[in-house]
């Protein structure tokens, strides 16, 4: 939506309403100036909280979108969510969970979709993954996996056939330093949550017991992120050949960054 559209639909809210711009001013807290330049999209030197007062005058809602190459912004963070869900996939399958991927719920007006529904048959365990490629409102993120735990029991057993002793949950972040700098910072709140990390959140994936909260980061494959590493040659000393160096064909890495360094002959 252009500037000068946007100050229109203000401009047509407060006629509708019979206000004069002294009123919105007053309402808001603001200048009259201030609501002429809102009206006649003159946005670019304004306070996004001016602009909200405004609104919230008028009960209006001011909703913000990020825009690039038109849609393709869409399809990188769909990318990036899905390449998340398949990691964790791939961890739970590892150790002997049953998967099932984006179960939606419809219960009593609360609808919503679960990233992954997990299942430990021996524990009699339910697993509720929330992944997030993006950590923005910490509150936001409680409030929705709070109500797919509440639900998850019932949904579980209505389509699964799952009879759940416990319900534990899960967060999966991507392993970059945005991501980790956002859980350092709300930390007391997180932690107290998802108190289970790193190495214990995986030994208890392996032995699940209770109702415990994990947080686990997880990297994206190369290809996932669109990294292409520089392939480094390595000299090796081969026995046999005295003090002659060989080279060694480009070293192999994989997602966890191990290289292969055996010589030729000995592969």
């Amino acid at each position: 939506m252009s500037d000068t559209r946007f100050g229109a639909r203000v401009r047509a809210v407060r006629v509708r309403l019979g206000w004069r711009q002294e009123d919105v001013s007053e309402h808001a807290g603001v200048s009259q100036d201030l609501v002429s330049d809102v009206e006649l999209g003159r946005l670019d030197a304004l306070k996004i909280r001016s602009v909200r007062a405004v609104l919230r005058a008028l009960d209006m809602e001011l909703g913000m979108e990020a825009r690039w190459r038109g849609g393709d912004i869409d399809r990188l963070t769909d990318a990036g969510h899905a390449a998340l869900v398949a990691r964790i996939i791939a961890v739970l399958l590892g150790y002997g969970w049953i998967v099932q991927t984006e179960v939606s719920f419809a219960v009593y007006g609360e609808r919503g979709s679960i990233d992954v529904l997990a299942w430990h048959p021996e524990g009699q365990i339910l697993l509720v993954v929330e992944v997030k490629t993006t950590l923005n409102s910490v509150e936001e993120t409680l409030r929705r996996q709070d109500v797919k735990v509440r639900l998850a029991p019932g949904v579980a057993r209505e389509r699964f056939g799952w009879a759940p002793a416990a319900v534990a949950r899960l967060l999966v972040l991507p392993d970059d330093s945005t991501a980790r700098r956002r859980v350092a910072t709300q930390a007391q709140v997180l932690g107290q949550v998802y108190p289970d990390r790193g190495l214990a959140a995986r030994r208890w994936l392996r032995a699940p017991s209770g109702s415990p909260g994990l947080l686990l980061f997880l990297p994206l494959t190369l290809g996932e992120r669109g990294i292409r590493r520089p392939v480094r040659r390595q000299r090796v000393r081969v026995q046999g050949r005295g003090a002659a160096d060989v080279q060694a064909r480009p070293a192999s890495v994989d997602d966890a960054g191990s290289r292969d360094t055996t010589p030729p002959g000995r592969r």
